[in-house]
């Protein structure tokens, strides 16, 4: 994988969005799979301002999901299907009809699963995946031991994971779901480019783990070391637990502007 170490998030979300303006210019009906959290929204206000000076045109691309609550109702401000309309779809001026996610609501929970994975793959698969790190290495909601082989799924999510998202909800932990239906690693490796995001020291291990770490269930995010176009960008503070980070510095200040991330 390719190791981008930048000054701050805004320096990375930039970089990321020049790669999706980059991609949608080539091809303007692009399906770009999206995360949530507050790590990708300097990618998403970098991109909307692109579309704001006319630099790209996103009025064919296409928004893929990553995961979702379980049972928590679509039109719930925190559902991900909200928070994504919010924060991607309408800055970008994308519509819901160009967006395409699991069913949380769903009776029968695994053949919405299954469903939303013959939709991507029916849609022609993902062609840039951006991705988040969670604290214990997940990525989606594919838990530490989650199988690096998994589909599309209803996890339960670690007492960890709920913690870290009460942010979003009050701080309340007790109105957070206990499940989710996630894309699996396997379905994640599908996506032609894989784009990890990783900021403040937090993520540091979690980000050594995934680039320099074994592969190993463990730290689910190291299943980048299996895909022939993985990119993971960190900020600075992120970096600090990488052994190799002055190789990487390296490398990417004497890689060809042409090839880009």
């Amino acid at each position: 994988m390719e190791v981008v170490i930048v000054p701050d998030a805004k320096a990375g979300g930039a970089l990321i969005a020049g790669a999706m303006a980059d991609l949608l210019r080539r091809t303007s009906d692009a399906l770009l799979g999206v995360a949530t959290g507050s790590t990708p929204l300097p990618v998403y206000k970098a991109l909307a301002a692109q579309v704001r000076s006319g630099a790209v045109d996103t009025s064919r691309a296409r928004i893929a999901q990553l995961d979702e609550y379980v049972g928590l109702p679509a039109d719930h401000p925190e559902s991900y299907r909200s928070v994504l309309r919010r924060e991607v779809l309408e800055p970008l001026g994308i519509g819901m009809d160009a967006f395409m996610g699991p069913d949380g609501t769903a009776e029968d929970v695994q053949a919405a699963c299954e469903a939303y994975d013959r939709a991507l793959a029916e849609a022609g698969g993902v062609d840039l995946q951006l991705l988040g790190i969670g604290t214990d290495g997940h990525i989606g909601f594919n838990e530490p031991c989650s199988s690096l082989t998994s589909r599309t799924r209803i996890k339960t999510l670690t007492e960890q994971t709920r913690v870290d998202n009460a942010r979003f909800f009050d701080d309340d932990i007790d109105q957070i779901p206990h499940h989710v239906i996630t894309q699996g690693i396997g379905t994640i490796l599908e996506a032609r480019h894989l784009v990890l995001l990783a900021t403040g020291e937090g993520k540091a291990d979690a980000v050594a783990a995934t680039v320099e770490g074994p592969l190993a269930a463990v730290c689910p995010a190291s299943a980048l070391q299996l895909h022939p176009h993985a990119t993971v960008v960190v900020d600075e503070a992120a970096a600090t637990k990488l052994k190799l980070a002055d190789y990487f510095r390296r490398t990417y200040a004497n890689k060809p502007d042409w090839q880009g991330i």
